[in-house]
């Protein structure tokens, strides 16, 4: 079933077209399936086949294409001769002469008539005996001659009680001229593309497991108008896993969101039938050569000229099949003239065919068409779209005529188009010398306006120029001047620089030439101090940096967008990962009130996390611009995902960071995103998914949050002394370099750790450590975990667990939280409520049962009664997982039906009655649910391996 062309979200059509099917023998109809190419007729035709046979009907195939007479009514003749040939009742011979004897003896041009009614009398004859219907597919490429005689056989000499059934493409042309097929048809049934539903449907089916949803949005976005084609999904789908440019995580298929700028796709002629079929090797040569051209920049209708030397005839002729293209949406065509292709995919997969007409030449004729009549910095600022185009020429335009076109054109496009602004002046920049006067300046504005729309990327492209001017100009410019704006503009420009490989979680030391960015930047102090941000949030190795020279804020450098942070606020950032003495002198360093302890309070919970966009948000608020769409903010969205309980988007967060960190397959960074997925899997007791998250951390990543999923994985999986001896080896290495943010979570961990295993003195041990860091951290983490872990240790509920509860309700740390009603559960006065909370909580976030486990354990021990569980007879039965797994494969109703050797409404009860079980409303979530382990996760799958790694989906078993 999995191997057969696919058929999403058209039951209705299958019925329809299966009913037609199975009405030979009584006044029969003739259907004509209709649509675009790829669109899923031959499909839909199949199925409905199948549906029909299964019932009992008797299908024919006519096979008009095999055969050796010219096209007209002899091949018909020879197709129908083939229909008869299916028929087993005795009286073939005598039908296969009736129809030759007729077709050998026609010598004149009105003996066609006698013939097709002869075929039409011998079909009628053969459908008394055997009562059939005839399926014919493709026959938009049936010749005209052929088609000509079919018409007029369904027309006129058509037993009435034969259903016909044709499949082609496309109805309208057909109709207009009223001789066609679909003339001949008693209804047409047009196929439409599927909703963006059955996109997603067609997509779980295709990849046997859940999607994630970036991934349809990226098939939406590179298929335009073709989105809902079926053929054109699964083609750019297969593209996609061919080039490596589809990714697992947890079980779910992710696509790498750099996939816009992998290249062209492979596989040209596949998209180029659905556009356009039947396209001959001239036309695609001139599509694959616009496609270059429109590639490198704004085409016009009216720059169609420059592609080819002065030819009257030979720009007719392009300019008519330009027509035809526009006519067949292979083009469009604004209101300004401009060409572009509607399908992305297919201009990417028409660059990969060569190209003949010299594309960077074609740019230069088009520049030069209007320098010739004036200067180039007012061509740029009268016609900026010109930027493009001289990017693309490359040398063939002299920097004379360039550098200064694409300097006006980016100050024309600043006030409204920042993307183009920063693409012009990265043009630039490409042909200005480092030496250059100009280029400081040009650096600094493009750096601003990238940072305008948070588009990190694009600042972190002018590393090499920027490096290499700040070269230049330390080595050779003088001081003071003209050249000491050069040097401010520079400094900031790096600072800017800094900043964004901070949100991108890319630290400039471990980039390409780490060792002239590290010469650079010592040069630096205020910039140095910044970089070490990385090492301390997590996302690069520790250096150490002194702050002790940071002298009282002045003024701060600003943007056009506004100010970065100073460098007494960048002091706090780095503070807030230490103790609090030293965290109350950065903060005195500031003006009065310049940030609340509310605000500190969300400073050293982002530190604890590794959190540097929250940090950023709480020390500089409304002047902190925001991270757009980095990997800082996306990291902030799953912290909070995290805390909150919503675990299910904080791992959609890590994959969305993942795919984001690897634009070449290479491990990329989001370490501690990677850490917290590892974290939220163990919990839920997916160790083999949580072992893949650790594995992709490098061992000289050092943070706590990596450190405490580390000591939960190794637990779980049975290392309890690796476990322990691993968190006390972190717990040092934090203590001596001073990083002292989130330790106490791994000394909790420890010390959660060491009750279970029954080790009072290592419990002990932990908590004289909690307690010692908490009188230097002085946090509302380190008290509600000396709290927490007094409690465990002493079994002594007092005033203290209540007040964690209370703390961490309004702070906002569910998981924590969890750990907190466990020990009430077990020390309380009145541990029923806190069982229900637990329940509660651990329900949220869909934890696993191991932890499930210990919660029961201790609530019946406390002689708490436990919630009724369904008996193992009330579970999800074995016909029940077979539903399932044919749901989950594709399978329609009809399908599951014969499977299962049940009635069509037995199956749709059954699925009402596991919908209203496992909590899915349609079969897509209950498929997903099954491949991604959540119905083993609410315990109705019978857990047959275990941890061990069994059958059951979501186990864990499927590496990243």
């Amino acid at each position: 079933m999995r191997h057969r062309a696919p058929l999403v979200g058209r039951n209705h059509e299958v019925d329809e077209v299966a009913r037609i099917l199975g009405s030979a023998g009584t006044p029969a109809q003739t259907l004509l399936i209709s649509g675009r190419a790829g669109v899923g007729k031959t499909a839909l035709l199949e199925q409905a086949r199948l549906v029909a046979t299964r019932n009992g009907a008797k299908i024919v195939p006519m096979n008009w294409e095999d055969t050796e007479e010219p096209p007209g009514v002899a091949a018909l003749a020879d197709a129908v001769c083939d229909v008869l040939a299916r028929i087993h009742d005795g009286w073939l011979p005598a039908r296969i002469t009736a129809v030759r004897r007729v077709q050998w003896r026609i010598t004149h041009r009105g003996g066609e008539s006698v013939l097709l009614k002869t075929m039409g009398e011998v079909l009628a004859d053969a459908a008394r005996s055997f009562p059939f219907a005839v399926v014919l597919d493709d026959v938009q490429r049936m010749p005209p001659q052929t088609a000509s005689a079919l018409g007029v056989l369904l027309r006129a000499f058509r037993p009435a009680d034969i259903p016909v059934v044709m499949a082609g493409r496309p109805a309208a042309a057909a109709r207009a001229g009223g001789t066609g097929l679909a003339a001949t048809a008693d209804r047409v049934l047009e196929l439409r593309p599927l909703p963006p539903s059955g996109i997603g449907e067609l997509a779980v089916w295709w990849a046997g497991r859940p999607v994630e949803p970036a991934l349809l949005t990226a098939l939406s976005r590179a298929l335009g108008p073709l989105a809902g084609n079926p053929e054109a999904v699964l083609s750019l789908l297969t593209c996609w896993r061919e080039s490596g440019r589809l990714l697992e995580l947890d079980g779910t298929l992710c696509v790498l969101e750099c996939t816009d700028r992998l290249g062209p796709l492979s596989r040209p002629d596949g998209l180029l039938q659905l556009v356009r079929p039947g396209m001959d090797a001239e036309s695609v040569e001139l599509a694959a050569a616009l496609a270059h051209l429109i590639d490198g920049g704004e085409v016009r209708v009216d720059d169609l000229h420059f592609m080819w030397p002065d030819d009257g005839a030979h720009a007719a002729a392009v300019a008519a099949e330009v027509d035809r293209f526009v006519k067949d949406e292979v083009l469009t065509v604004d209101d300004d003239r401009r060409l572009s292709f509607p399908v992305p995919a297919l201009a990417a997969t028409l660059r990969t065919l060569p190209e003949r007409s010299d594309p960077p030449r074609v740019h230069a004729r088009i520049v030069t068409s209007v320098t010739d009549r004036m200067d180039a910095a007012t061509a740029g600022a009268r016609y900026p779209y010109l930027a493009d185009h001289v990017a693309a020429a490359g040398p063939l335009l002299d920097d004379g005529i360039a550098v200064p076109l694409l300097l006006a054109a980016g100050r024309n496009y600043a006030p409204s188009a920042l993307r183009r602004a920063t693409q012009a002046y990265r043009s630039a920049l490409r042909r200005l010398s480092p030496g250059d006067p100009r280029t400081p300046g040009v650096l600094r504005e493009t750096a601003e306006l990238s940072l305008r729309y948070a588009d990190y990327e694009e600042v972190l492209e002018l590393g090499q120029p920027l490096l290499a001017c700040v070269e230049r100009w330390a080595d050779h410019a003088p001081a003071g001047g003209r050249s000491g704006g050069h040097r401010t503009a520079l400094q900031l420009s790096v600072r800017l620089w800094v900043l964004a490989a901070l949100h991108e979680h890319r630290f400039p030391s471990c980039q390409g030439d780490g060792e002239r960015y590290r010469t650079a930047l010592e040069q630096m102090p205020a910039v140095a101090r910044a970089v070490s941000l990385a090492g301390l949030y997590g996302i690069g190795p520790v250096a150490l940096t002194a702050w002790d020279d940071v002298e009282p804020p002045g003024p701060t450098p600003g943007c056009a967008h506004g100010p970065l942070p100073a460098d007494v606020e960048l002091r706090l950032v780095a503070a807030a990962v230490g103790g609090k003495a030293e965290l109350d002198r950065a903060r005195q360093a500031l003006p009065s009130g310049a940030v609340t302890d509310e605000a500190l309070d969300r400073l050293r919970n982002a530190a604890a996390y590794g959190d540097l966009a929250g940090a950023f948000a709480a020390v500089l608020g409304d002047r902190y611009t925001g991270a757009g769409h980095s990997t800082a903010i996306r990291y902030r969205a799953m912290v909070r995902d995290y805390l909150q309980g919503r675990w299910d988007s904080a791992l959609s967060s890590a994959r969305r960071i993942e795919t984001r960190s690897r634009p070449d397959g290479a491990v990329g960074p989001g370490q501690l995103a990677r850490a917290l997925a590892a974290e939220i899997h163990c919990m839920r007791g997916e160790l083999g998914h949580a072992r893949a998250w650790l594995d992709l951390i490098p061992d000289d990543v050092v943070h706590p949050l990596v450190d405490r999923a580390r000591i939960a994985v190794r637990y779980w999986s049975g290392q309890t002394d690796e476990a322990l001896a691993g968190g006390w080896l972190a717990v040092r290495r934090a203590l001596k370099d001073g990083t002292l943010a989130g330790v106490e979570r791994v000394l909790l961990r420890i010390l959660v750790v060491a009750v279970l295993e029954e080790r009072p003195e290592t419990a002990r041990q932990a908590l004289e450590e909690l307690e010692a860091l908490h009188e230097e951290e002085a946090s509302p983490m380190s008290r509600e975990a000396v709290l927490i872990g007094r409690g465990l240790v002493h079994r002594d509920a007092g005033r203290g667990l209540p007040a964690a509860h209370r703390s961490l309700a309004q702070r906002g740390d569910t998981p924590l939280d969890l750990l907190c009603c466990y020990c009430l559960l077990a020390v309380g006065d009145d541990p029923q409520p806190w069982f229900v909370e637990a329940r509660r909580i651990s329900d949220m976030m869909a934890i696993g049962r191991p932890v499930r486990a210990v919660i029961d354990r201790m609530a019946q021990r406390r002689n708490v009664s436990l919630p009724r569980r369904r008996s193992a007879s009330s579970g999800l039965s074995e016909q029940d997982i077979s539903l399932i797994e044919l749901v989950s494969g594709g399978a329609t109703n009809r399908q599951i039906a014969a499977r299962l050797s049940c009635s069509e409404k037995t199956v749709e009860q059954r699925l009402t009655r596991l919908y209203r079980r496992t909590g899915c409303p349609s079969r897509v979530k209950l498929a997903a649910a099954w491949l991604d382990g959540g119905l083993a996760r609410l315990g109705l799958v019978p857990d047959t391996a275990g941890s061990q790694g069994g059958p059951v989906p979501g186990n864990g078993a499927t590496a990243i």
